[in-house]
């Protein structure tokens, strides 16, 4: 007669599961799930930013190209230079720098604003637009391949729970 258990199997072990271990006897107080989800969620930023820096340049681009084309497209193609340092956290001086770069390749376009004469518009072009697509779809098929292992509920948890952590870290004052 099998014996009976109502056991579960163990999850498959990962890099970080050898990492907890080896830290508890040195660290009796450490949380192994606060451990294990900050080292898998650092591991995890790690890969993500080496992805998009490979899929950047493989797609003839520079990291702080590809980041000005992102913030641009996401206003749709079109802003004003202030609106673009604000979003790059970066001086007004250095989005210039980047804004002449980008035009010297047929990445944007920059134009007399429509609102006032005396500003300019950046507005992306056709080439600008298909560069910074190239470059996002080898950082979305990583992110698809490996978030896809989850169900379409479970990804939705791991973002709700997620954004639960990052209220509290907003929260915080400094």
């Amino acid at each position: 007669m099998a014996e009976h258990s109502d056991r579960r199997p163990s999850p498959p072990r990962d890099w970080t599961d050898g990492h907890v271990e080896r830290w508890q006897p040195v660290l009796p107080h450490l949380d192994p799930d606060i451990e294990g989800a900050v080292t898998r969620m650092t591991k995890l930023t790690r890969h993500f930013r080496q992805v998009r820096e490979q899929g950047v340049a493989e797609h003839g681009l520079q990291k702080h190209e590809f980041d000005t084309l992102h913030e641009l497209a996401g206003r749709g193609g079109h802003a004003a230079p202030s609106d673009l340092s604000a979003d790059l956290n970066l001086a007004p001086a250095s989005v210039t720098g980047r804004l002449e770069a980008l035009e010297r390749r047929g990445y944007v376009l920059r134009t007399p604003s429509t609102a006032d004469r005396r500003k300019v518009d950046v507005v992306l072009t056709d080439t600008g637009r298909a560069a910074w697509h190239e470059a996002l779809d080898v950082v979305g098929r990583e992110e698809r391949r490996l978030l896809g292992v989850l169900t379409p509920a479970e990804r939705r948890t791991l973002s709700d729970l997620l954004r639960k952590v990052l209220l509290a870290e907003e929260e915080t004052p400094g």
